[in-house]
Order: structure tokens, then sequence, then C-alpha cells
């Protein structure tokens, strides 16, 4: 298949690229920088210098690679500014789709996540309504997250995979990222979320198996899959070993949890073949 990539070189869409060639796909990415066009053509993709906010120059790109499906995969998260991710998955994800209509493309997957979900005690399935009630700051990460998943659904065959939070190579919850240094007591530490171990509930995900999740989603059929590991778990379990990962202190435990932390299941994704290689946290973040 030909399949065009945005977000190409992000935490997830570097490792997508060879795994899409590798499974003997025509592979078009895209990037807003030349940098991130060489890294493509270095990977063995056909690049494309192009920003996701570029209307007319998204539908020129996209029109010119005649796609059989195309890959979103964008995220705006390097300067850890929500209001500026939340800006792309509207806009971008508006400018995707319209581009894609325009060169006659039906299927697309799409990059989600898997705690936008309303609050509750067990871990959520897709058949829970996402948070529409929840309030600000979360409220406009959700109103984001529904107008991409609203978007994307406009084409023929839209998957939405739902990903779990993202650790690993590049990831904010890697040794370089924002998450050790507010560990490490950073004052200048910029991190969307909390360092606070308590008994609010995480999904976690390897960057690498939301990379392969991708892949075996080209043929899926479409509607929202929850991308997650074996073990959702409270922060007050999971933030020692992270920290420990890290090299950094770890947090007191505290009381308390955040009602909508309620952590995802996957078991519709395992029905339809899909297993993460790094089964659960307590092992990935240590790198094994």
């Amino acid at each position: 298949m030909r399949i065009f990539v945005a977000g190409a070189t992000g935490a997830v869409g570097r490792l997508l690229l060879p795994m899409l060639l590798d499974a003997g796909h025509e592979v078009t990415g895209i990037s807003r920088t030349s940098a991130g066009v060489e890294r493509i053509r270095r990977q063995g993709a056909a690049a494309v210098a192009v920003d996701a906010l570029d209307s007319p120059g998204l539908r020129r790109a996209l029109v010119a690679a005649q796609p059989d499906v195309v890959m979103h995969q964008l995220t705006d998260l390097s300067g850890v500014d929500g209001a500026a991710n939340s800006r792309l998955r509207v806009l971008g994800t508006r400018h995707l789709v319209d581009a894609a209509r325009a060169a006659g493309v039906q299927r697309i997957v799409a990059q989600s996540i898997a705690w936008a979900y309303a609050p509750g005690e067990a871990p959520a399935d897709e058949s829970v309504p996402l948070d529409h009630s929840a309030e600000q700051p979360r409220g406009g990460m959700v109103a984001g997250v529904r107008a991409l998943e609203e978007t994307v659904a406009e084409l023929g065959t839209a998957v939405v995979l739902r990903y779990g939070i993202l650790y690993g190579p590049g990831t904010w919850y890697a040794p370089d990222g924002p998450v050790a240094a507010a560990l490490s007591g950073d004052p200048t530490a910029r991190f969307l979320g909390s360092v606070e171990a308590d008994r609010s509930i995480s999904s976690f995900l390897h960057v690498a198996d939301a990379a392969r999740a991708a892949v075996a989603a080209v043929d899926w059929p479409g509607g929202p899959v929850n991308i997650v590991d074996d073990e959702p778990a409270e922060a007050r379990e999971w933030l020692p070993l992270l920290a420990a990962s890290l090299g950094v202190p770890a947090p007191t435990p505290v009381p308390g949890r955040q009602p909508w932390a309620r952590g995802a299941t996957h078991h519709l994704a395992r029905s339809r073949g899909w297993r993460p290689e790094h089964p659960t946290w307590r092992t990935g973040f240590a790198g094994k």
C-alpha cells in the first residue's frame, strides 16, 4: 500500500516509518523542518516539507502522493504546551482530512489517547464516553481529542488508536525528558501531568508498541481501539519504579485519586491479534 504519514518525525513516527517499509509499504512522510525531511529520507521513505497547519500545502502534498492510507501521528509536545497540542489536534486533523478527501483517500489511522474517558472505577473500554464534562484545563484537552476523533470519522474507515501514556525514547518519560526533570526537583521543569504518588490509575504503552499497533491497524475495521499495556496501575506503585529507572528521587506516597484516572483495557486490540512486546511498565521502564 501507499501510506502517507503525518507526524513522521515524532516519537511514534520515527519508529513507524521503518516498520511500514519493512512490511512492504510505499511510504511518504512529512515534516515542517529541513532536518526532519532529511531524517525521513535517510530512513528510506519519500519526504515532503510541509506544515500540517498549512492547509493548501498539505493538500498539494497528499494529492501528489496519492496514498491508499493516511497515518495521523501528529502531535505538538516538544514545547510542553497543551494548548498548542490541542490546536494541532483540531486544525491539523481538519486539514489532513480535507486533504485526504481531495486525494480520494477513504482510510485513516489516527493517534488519540486512552486517558480522556469519563470518570469511573474500572479500567475503561471503548464503550465508555469521553469526559465531556471535564473542567479546565482537562476540558480543553478532551475537547481537542473529541474534535480529532469526530473529524477523522468523516472518512470511510477511521481507526482511532487510543494510546496509553507513552514511554521510551523520544517521550516525556525518557531519561532526558520533562518527567525526569520534574521528579528531580528542577524548578524550571514543565510537564503537563502530575508527579504525585497517589492512587490515580494510569495505563502505559512503550512507544515501539504504539508504532507496531499503527502498522497492524492499516487493515483493521474503523472505530476507537485502546492500545495499552497489560497492567493499569496506581501512581504510588509505578512512580517509584520510574524514578529508580531514571535515577531520580521517588516521591512520597500521598492519598487521593483523580476520578478520571482509571486506566484502560485492551481486549479489543488483543482480539485483533495485537500484543504489546513490552507487556508491563515494570520491566519496560528499565528497558527490559
